[in-house]
Parts: structure tokens; sequence; C-alpha cells
């Protein structure tokens, strides 16, 4: 007996789940979609008239709880970012979309699609990088970022450079006779500079020294090489090796220059296995009594940039020294240098 009323309760339990299910179908809006406007997540009461790549958005209308697609001017909504229900659908609008300004938006459910107009704007173009970061007159370099559909410009500096392709993501352009500069970018959206400078202000030593430049080492030797040597970029780097404690290699302006203008030295080294500890010192104009900047080298077989403020050296009007000095009194320290330039 006991075994039959559980027998009847489970069935009874199984007809009212089905009855359940067939109340659900029977109310579930089979009509096709409709949209009536859209509103943002902060405020969402007011229907917009326009929005941006990226936004989160809420479509408002009616049927939409079967929503499984919407696409914005052809470009798919991420499916793990569409939420729905009978009434409105929220979702991400891609970052990247083909028009600057109008992107229709329609809306696929089990019912049918709907197609709504609508303005989605591109956002104010953004670089995300420059690839390299330095570069010589004519050099193509590449541009990376968001929001370049319909690109008017690439500056560096004032300077308006040859643009010789693009994507909405992706810029590469000829590097203009004055290698250095913000980069700015501009598109109909408007316009955006990079954070970082390309190139070098002045340039002392890349592949060769500046003209005027001379080497004037003590207890220490240099040789420039070429690759396989260490070169962080171009055609060569200078190898200095200290043949004593406290050696410096040292190089001088036959013509002191003026300071004005510029706010930094920057440059790379590279240390070999044996060099990894030791202590080098950098000053200027052969003399550390007004600043200087002490550097332990901590990494081996790899090329690590330093840019230190001239404010770091005193107040200097001018430079004719640059020197490197082993610090730790040892005559086995050997590094390489490169792209030693002001900023």
């Amino acid at each position: 007996m006991k075994n039959l009323k559980k027998i009847l309760l489970g069935m009874s339990t199984l007809v009212l789940l089905a009855a359940c299910k067939k109340n659900n179908e029977e109310k579930e809006d089979t009509t096709p979609p409709q949209i009536t406007s859209v509103t943002n997540l902060s405020n969402r009461t007011d229907a917009l008239s326009f929005c941006d790549f990226g936004d989160w958005i809420i479509i408002r209308g009616k049927g939409l709880a079967s929503t499984y697609k919407i696409d914005f001017n052809t470009v798919l909504a991420s499916d793990s970012l569409l939420y729905a229900d009978d009434t409105t659908v929220t979702v991400k609008i891609p970052s990247i979309l083909p028009d600057v300004l109008n992107n229709p938006i329609t809306v696929f459910t089990k019912y049918g699609s709907v197609k709504y107009d609508f303005q989605i704007k591109q956002p104010l173009p953004l670089v995300q990088n420059i690839t390299p970061s330095v570069g010589d007159p004519g050099d193509i370099i590449t541009v990376t970022g968001l929001n370049f559909i319909n690109l008017k410009s690439v500056k560096f500096g004032d300077q308006e450079a040859e643009i010789v392709s693009s994507t909405p993501t992706e810029i590469k352009v000829k590097v203009p006779a004055v290698p250095y500069g913000y980069i700015t970018v501009k598109t109909s959206s408007g316009e955006m500079q990079s954070a970082g400078i390309f190139g070098f202000k002045y340039m002392i030593f890349t592949d060769a020294l500046a003209t005027d430049w001379i080497y004037s080492p003590y207890s220490a030797n240099y040789t420039v090489v070429q690759a396989p040597s260490p070169v962080l970029r171009g055609n060569s780097s200078v190898k200095a090796t200290y043949s004593a404690g406290y050696g410096g290699f040292r190089i001088k302006k036959n013509t002191a220059m003026s300071l004005t203008g510029y706010s930094s030295l920057k440059f790379s080294l590279y240390a070999e296995s044996a060099s990894v500890g030791k202590k080098i010192r950098i000053f200027l104009n052969n003399s550390s009594t007004t600043g200087y900047k002490d550097i332990t080298i901590s990494e081996a077989n790899k090329w690590v940039t330093y840019e230190i403020p001239l404010s770091q050296f005193g107040t200097l009007a001018t430079l004719n020294y640059i020197e490197v000095k082993e610090f730790s009194n040892v005559i086995t320290t050997v590094i390489y240098i490169d792209d030693m330039v002001l900023m």
C-alpha cells in the first residue's frame, strides 16, 4: 500500500510539471520582436539618440525573450555579453564597427528579426603602441590602437607624415624628416596624442658618434661593434672594457652644446654575466660634484634602457662630457652601450 501511494504521488507530480510546462509554452510571446528605444545602464529611463563603440546598452521593446543574436551593422555582439527578457536586452556593443556613426542594430529571436536604425559613433582615436619606438626619416613604423576609421592625418610633433596604409586598429606611416615628437592621430571623430614621445630629440650615439663628439676614455678601452655582438637597434653599439678600477668610458663634445630644451639623458646598456652586481656611475661635464646617477647592473644578456633627468646632474647650462665610470673598483666589467641620446 505504501509503495502504491508513492507511485501515485510521483505520477501526480509529473502530471503537474507537464501542465506547468504546457502553460508556460502557451504564455510565451511568439510575435516578432519590436524595438522601441535604447537606453544606457546609468539612466534606464531616457532614450538615447546615440552612443559609443564599446558601450553597454539596454534595447527596449517587446518579444525579446528568445533573443539569440544581435548584430551591429553586421558585427555580432558576444554571446557572453547579452542578457534578455521579454521587454529588454542588455548587451555590450563591440569595440569596432564598420561605420563611424550609422550602425543599425538587428535583433534576432526565435520568431523573427527587427532592424533598428541607430547612431553608434566612433570615439576619439586611441594610440596603444608604436613599433618601433624610434626610427630614421623614411622608415615605416606601425601605430596600433583603436578607432582609426576615417583616418585624416598622422603627425609627428607638428610634421604631417605620409600614411602608407590603415585599418580600424593599425596604421603604417612613414617617419618624416624630423624623427621626433608625440604622435597625433586624427580621424573624423577628433584627434588624440600618444602618451609617449617617438624618437630621440638629439642623438649622441646611435650607429656612430654624432658630429663634433669624440671618444676620450681613460683606464678603459672601447670598440664599435656589429652583430653578432649585442646591438640594440641599427647596425652598431659600443663595447666598453674597463682596464682598471674606477676607469672611465668617456665621450667629449669639442664645442659645448646648450642644454636648453632638453630634459633627460637616455641610453641602453647590455652586460654579460661577469658584470652582474657591478656598479657604474654616470655624470656629466667631467665632474660628479654637481650630481650623478649610480647604476648597479642587475641583469645579464639583456638590453636595459635608462632615462635620467638632467636635473639629477645639477643645474647645468651646457654639455661637453658624458662619462660612464666603473664604480666597483674591479677590472673585469664589460658593458655595451647603444642609443645614447638627449630627450
